[in-house]
């Protein structure tokens, strides 16, 4: 069974219990914070060039997704941090169309996945994607596309597939009522998360795209596993009281508390263990990371910083974002 119902009802004190550890996790990261001198003018860009309503400008200014990109990708060109803060732009608009208020149905989103695919993959036009959303993509692909190798772009379609496969199937289980375990939700969190998307475009800002039998290395492939779910976790205990309210279930936090039984401000005790303990296996993984020769390191250790990144980024743009309600943001 489930958190008893005075549980859920307690979700304003939880929120306030959840908000408050949040500034002690990002003490308890050892990741130092990055910025691209970049992020405000391409920010400001973001708003006055993109081929979106007044509306959705006005929304994205205040979620300051060029800040989001600029964390993670600081030694971006200006040039290259407009297309990063595109894609960045295109994915939380998708996330809004299938996970807001007026959701779009599972047929939609399962033809909108097929639609990005096939753009990405094949550059054919499907009706799955249209209207702003495809011309936002087409535009901020072209760059990508032109520069990178035909292995690069299948494993940024196949991370873009994977990261929709996990969107409608969240949206399965909340049309059904189902409420995943903890280790069925930490799985299907690391697709919606979009991290795996992200990781790729390191190689695109550096240059450099790693071999296949490297980038699937096991030891990567965890690291990047672990650095996934650091930056999800605390998304989720950032983002506790709407997901009370809307996620059926789809929260670590809640997800701990229905499976311990507990309060949900005991399951935000629960996570931030959890956190802690995967912050100290990060680590230590990236502190024994072997060697792949002089030809491959430097870009090896690029991917390596660009996951790191993706999790101290993720942190301090949650902690400053208007799109989460933490209070004290700065």
């Amino acid at each position: 069974m489930g958190a008893d119902r005075k549980d859920v009802g307690t979700i304003s004190s939880s929120a306030d219990s959840a908000h408050h550890i949040l500034p002690s996790l990002r003490a308890a990261c050892p990741i130092a914070p990055q910025l691209s001198r970049y992020a405000d003018d391409v920010q400001a860009w973001l708003v006055s060039e993109l081929p979106l309503d007044a509306p959705t400008r006005e929304r994205l200014g205040r979620a300051g997704f060029a800040r989001y990109a600029g964390r993670l990708y600081p030694d971006a060109s200006e040039t290259d941090l407009r297309t990063l803060t595109a894609l960045f732009t295109w994915f939380f608009l998708v996330d809004d169309a299938c996970d807001g208020p007026e959701r779009t149905g599972l047929d939609d989103i399962r033809a909108l996945r097929d639609g990005a695919v096939a753009l990405l993959r094949f550059r054919l036009r499907h009706p799955g994607l249209a209207g702003p959303l495809r011309r936002l993509l087409v535009s901020a692909w072209r760059e990508p596309r032109r520069r990178m190798p035909a292995r690069w772009r299948q494993r940024f379609a196949d991370a873009v597939a994977h990261h929709l496969d996990g969107t409608w199937q969240e949206a399965v289980n909340k049309a059904t009522g189902y409420a995943p375990g903890v280790e069925e939700y930490v799985e299907l969190r690391r697709a919606t998360s979009a991290a795996y998307v992200s990781y790729p475009l390191v190689e695109f800002v550096h240059g450099r795209s790693l071999p296949d039998p490297v980038y699937h290395h096991p030891r990567l492939g965890q690291f990047r596993d672990i650095g996934n779910d650091l930056l999800s976790w605390y998304n989720d205990i950032a983002s506790l009281d709407r997901d009370a309210a809307i996620s059926g279930g789809h929260n670590l936090v809640l997800a701990l508390a229905t499976a311990h039984r507990v309060p949900v401000p005991a399951a935000v005790e629960l996570a931030a263990q959890r956190w802690h303990e995967s912050m100290r296996r990060f680590v230590a993984l990236r502190a024994t990371m072997p060697s792949f020769g002089p030809a491959l390191d430097p870009a090896v250790t690029a991917h390596l910083d660009g996951v790191a990144r993706a999790v101290r980024g993720t942190i301090d743009w949650t902690m400053e974002s208007a799109r989460y309600a933490v209070p004290s943001n700065r």
